[in-house]
């Protein structure tokens, strides 16, 4: 699938639309170099202090309105954008490209053991829409206008790999992992993204949801250090971070 079509020309704080071209969509459009075909990207964006909603779930809107572009435009330029179910549960995405010209991704709900009734709006007729379950999972072939896909459990939820290599199958090669937290966290950990945006927002809210739900390292030297770009993003700031996947 190609979808490398997203209006790419508002500038991004005082760069030019063609470096923000280049810098920040340029990896997406060029062709996948992993062996499976496949490139992802994790996203998310959060306050000054790390966090990514309240602890209530409220996270609309941490991030300004050039931010939440910047996410359409991600989409746009993917054949996928997967969310876990407490991303749906919680804030009822429509997980389109309503913001920019492109062509609406297809739609990735990882849904272990189908526990999100249809009422929610991604759900609804629309863009495609495919929940990933576990094998044994009740329910029947959808959830609402949704196909149910069967995936293979992991120790903690769906087991990354198996999810890769279904979207892969499915012809999904450039995904983007939009939300939340535990899924993105999920992800990273396991080694299976290519890249990172990450969106700081300047707003501290003093607790909440973390953005990233990792296990504590006991030595600073045992923590991930990366290279990253900076880019103004209207009041935000957007880190733009390569990195290596191991699967």
């Amino acid at each position: 699938m190609d979808r490398r079509h997203s209006d790419l020309s508002p500038k991004l704080g005082s760069r030019s639309s063609a470096d923000a071209d280049g810098l920040l969509y340029g990896p997406l459009r060029a062709a996948p170099t992993a062996p499976d075909g496949c490139f992802l990207i994790g996203r998310a964006a959060q306050s000054l202090d790390g966090y990514i909603a309240t602890r209530d779930g409220e996270s609309c809107w941490i991030s300004g309105p050039e931010d939440r572009t910047h996410t359409h435009r991600l989409r746009a330029l993917c054949d996928a954008v997967v969310v876990g179910s407490a991303t749906v549960r919680a804030d009822d995405p429509q997980l389109t490209t309503r913001m920019v010209t492109g062509a609406n991704p297809v739609r990735v709900v990882l849904d272990t053991d189908r526990r999100l009734s249809a009422h929610y709006r991604v759900f609804e007729a629309g863009p495609k829409t495919l929940v990933f379950c576990a094998p044994d999972a009740p329910g029947g072939a959808r959830v609402g206008a949704a196909e149910a896909v069967p995936v293979r459990r992991g120790t903690t939820g769906l087991d990354i790999e198996a999810i890769i290599e279904t979207l892969g199958m499915l012809g999904l090669r450039r995904i983007l992992v939009e939300g939340g937290g535990i899924t993105v966290a999920r992800f990273l950990k396991a080694g299976a993204l290519d890249r990172m945006h990450v969106t700081v927002a300047p707003l501290l809210m003093g607790g909440g949801v973390p953005a990233f739900a990792l296990p504590p390292v006991n030595r600073l030297s045992e923590g991930a250090r990366f290279s990253w770009t900076a880019h103004n993003m209207g009041a935000d700031i957007l880190l733009d971070i390569p990195l290596t996947r191991r699967i």
